[in-house]
Parts: structure tokens; sequence; C-alpha cells
């Protein structure tokens, strides 16, 4: 259940505060019943709604995996003009949004939705979604230094929580680590090795939840399956 604003605004009606004005002008009817409650709730797949005699019909789910190259910002728009991820949607009609952050300077796994419910569980770190990473390193982390990647390392806002950390090659004095992490802080996985005496030279999120990159260059985008968005939501019991 929702409330009846937020699902005028989703559907394409008009901006949230406007659709709460035509609710408390009575305008809105809820299976055929005039509602002029702000907190009134619905189900937008089975409650009949009309605004000014008209049927709002609710905006499909779409679910999409994106392969975010680097120099892209994960927003859908920037003031200084920069590339964002919604360049690469321009043609889905529904306005979807980036679930959760990656950096401009990293790339990889992204999920894009207008699915606010699905965005804020697999958000919150209580649901413990893996978040894979692939650092290239300055230096070769020591053993004390992985094992302060897997307890938690202090950092500014805090110490973070528990992670897997596991080097996967050594090559010219750089090391690739693979991280696996439930948060997602600011610079995160950066402000980590940084924290370890290792800079991170280059950044991939390789996976996030079981959705990989396979097939998928920078800058392309694929809609998940149906299958995979039952897989999704079964990561989420109520």
């Amino acid at each position: 259940m929702e409330r009846l604003q937020k699902v005028m605004a989703r559907a394409g009606v008009a901006s949230r505060r406007k659709c709460e004005d035509l609710i408390r002008t009575g305008k809105v009817r809820v299976n055929g019943e005039t509602v002029t409650e702000l907190g009134f709730k619905v189900d937008p797949d089975w409650d009949r709604i009309e605004v000014e005699g008209r049927s709002v019909h609710p905006e499909r789910k779409r679910y999409f995996l994106f392969h975010k190259p680097q120099g892209v910002i994960t927003s859908m728009s920037d003031p200084q003009g920069r590339p964002t991820v919604a360049d690469y949607f321009r043609e889905v009609k529904e306005r979807v949004y980036p679930v959760g952050r990656l950096d401009y300077d990293t790339g990889g796994v992204l999920l894009l939705t207008n699915d606010g419910d699905m965005a804020n569980r697999l958000a919150h770190p209580r649901h413990e979604v893996d978040k894979v990473y692939r650092a290239r390193v300055k230096g070769v982390p020591g053993s004390e230094a992985l094992e302060q990647l897997r307890k938690g390392v202090m950092l500014s806002d805090g110490r973070t929580a528990p992670a897997k950390a596991r080097l996967v090659r050594i090559f010219r004095g750089q090391a690739l680590l693979e991280l696996i992490l439930h948060e997602g802080r600011n610079r995160q996985v950066r402000r980590m090795c940084e924290a370890v005496g290792h800079p991170v030279i280059q950044l991939t999120r390789i996976r996030l939840a079981f959705l990989t990159l396979e097939r998928l260059k920078p800058g392309q985008y694929r809609e998940l399956t149906a299958e995979e968005v039952v897989r999704l939501k079964k990561l989420f019991p109520r």
C-alpha cells in the first residue's frame, strides 16, 4: 500500500505537491469514492483511481542493469554539465533512477529502477546485499592490511562494518584486490584502502547481489528478466 499522492505523481499526473492539492480539493476518487485525506493509501495494482473523471494508470515497474562507465555522475542531472547516468536512458519512457551510488571515477554494476520500495531495500545495509568490487591499488597489501579491511577500518565517519577482502594478483608493484561490502558510504572502498596505506588506482564494482556485468560493455544496459526481479524480491522477505 502506498500514499495516494505518491502513486499519482509516479503515474505522471503532476508533481507530488500538485497531486496533494488535487486531493485536498476533492478532485480525486478511489473506487468511486471521493478522497480528501493526504494520508490515504491505495494499492496501485488493484484500486481504481480517477482524477477529475479520468482514470489514472500506474506506471509499470522497470528494472535496468547498467554498466556505468568511469567519468559519469550517478545522478539524473548535474549543474556542472558533466555526463550523468540519465544521458544513457533517454529512450526509456519511465523515469528510472539509480539505486545507491558509484563515484564519478568508479565504473561497474549499477541498478536503475522506478520501484522505490525495491530501491530502498537494496540500498539499506541491514539487508546485507553483497556489493563486490575489484580495486587496483598501489603497493601490495600484506596480511595485516588485509585483516584490517576484514575487521573494519576507522574512517572519519566511524568504523566500517566487517568486509571480505582477498588478494587476487600482484603485478608491477601493484595489487588487485577483491572486496565484498554490505555498506554504501561515500567513496568507502577508496577511503578504506587509503586508510591501510594502499590508495586505489582503479575501481570497478563487478557484482551487486547476483547481478554481474556479463556481456555488458561500459555504457550499455539491459532490462532485468522477470525471473531476476522475482529473485531480487526474495532477498527481502517481509
